[in-house]
């Protein structure tokens, strides 16, 4: 059942009948209507205040669970314009850097490796390879890198994870109701238009109780998320930029996978409002209210904040987006109270 689906989605031609698909942005519309539970009644946190810059209040959050399958949960964008702008360059400018790991550099010597990606992709001349350069990016990996042959997490392939993006998940998890949740492993992923990612499941890391988080920037992904075999049949979801997706419970081993990744009708990292919430969280009265729930000199790196306000500093990532998406989803490697992995033996 799971395979046929990912062929259906994935075909060029015939192309696919996607009326089929649930759409959170109108849940009216969508013939799985019945499948959707709003849950803005039964979240845990919403009366928490003062998110991390870029997010919206989570009040405003629309928040749903698929009722066929158990610990799926989805925010449809809760991320503010500046907020997505935020996360999309961080996502292009500095997590492919050093210390992460990156698919270009695994089969390179050192001396070989790109250390700056999106910079040496900014300064090249040759329009063809500037292409090549941008479509073989594929994966970078945070905190601890996911071995893509053995699947088998190690400290020895372990580096400091992102700040910015641990507070992220710290605080929706918080709203969620998983407040024991800790951000340890990323894997950001980068689509061009046409690519696909094929059906699996995430089992790789010894804690596969805490839930995955996974975040949505650029176009538009149709997902699938099926059940614990290949046999039971998928169901299908936009996933749209700033959506947010959570794995948990049940759902958390259930086997899962990308087969189109399609143009958006709307490119909301581009509609700048007029009104920016993300100045009233900053006004210096607020910021001492911000630090009852976390230090706000972590919230986010302040000066590339600014920088994406700047039309002249966004044009090439608004370039980067017109044909490709971009995933952040995270992860707990270890049980709650294990500070690290086992060594290997000496």
């Amino acid at each position: 059942m799971f395979k046929e689906a990912f062929k259906y989605y994935k075909a060029k031609w015939p192309p696919p009948d996607l009326n089929g698909v649930i759409d959170f942005e109108e849940p009216s519309k969508t013939n799985h209507e019945s499948t959707l539970v709003e849950l803005q009644d039964n979240v845990p946190g919403l009366h928490l205040s003062f998110p991390p810059i870029g997010l919206q209040p989570p009040q405003s959050w629309r928040c749903y669970a698929l009722k066929s399958h158990p610990g799926i949960l989805v925010i449809r964008n809760p991320f503010t314009v500046h907020g997505q702008r935020y996360w999309i360059a961080r996502s292009l400018r500095d997590y492919p850097r050093a210390p992460n790991r990156i698919n270009l550099n695994e089969n390179l010597f050192a001396s070989d490796a790109i250390k700056d990606w999106w910079n040496a992709l900014q300064q090249c001349d040759d329009k063809d390879e500037a292409r090549r350069l941008k479509i073989s990016m594929r994966w970078a990996t945070l905190g601890y890198h996911h071995d893509w042959d053995t699947k088998v997490y190690s400290e020895t392939m372990h580096t400091p994870f992102p700040q910015d993006l641990s507070n992220l998940c710290q605080y929706i998890a918080t709203v969620l109701g998983f407040a024991d949740f800790e951000a340890q492993a990323a894997i950001v992923n980068f689509y061009p238009i046409g690519t696909t990612l094929s059906g699996h499941t995430d089992h790789s890391e010894p804690n596969q109780t805490a839930p995955l988080f996974s975040f949505s920037f650029g176009q538009t992904a149709v997902f699938l998320i099926g059940g614990t075999t290949r046999e039971e049949r998928p169901s299908a979801l936009y996933l749209r930029s700033g959506d947010v997706l959570i794995m948990s419970q049940q759902s958390r081993l259930c086997y899962h996978a990308v087969p189109r990744v399609m143009k958006t009708q709307e490119e909301p990292w581009n509609n700048l409002p007029a009104d920016d919430a993300d100045e009233k969280l900053m006004k210096p009265e607020r910021k001492k209210l911000r630090r009852d729930f976390e230090d706000n000199s972590n919230v986010c790196d302040m000066s590339l904040y600014r920088l994406v306000r700047d039309d002249s500093f966004w044009l090439p990532y608004m370039h980067y987006l017109n044909d490709s998406r971009i995933n952040i989803n995270v992860r707990q490697v270890l049980p709650s109270g294990v500070k690290q992995l086992p060594l290997p033996p000496s």
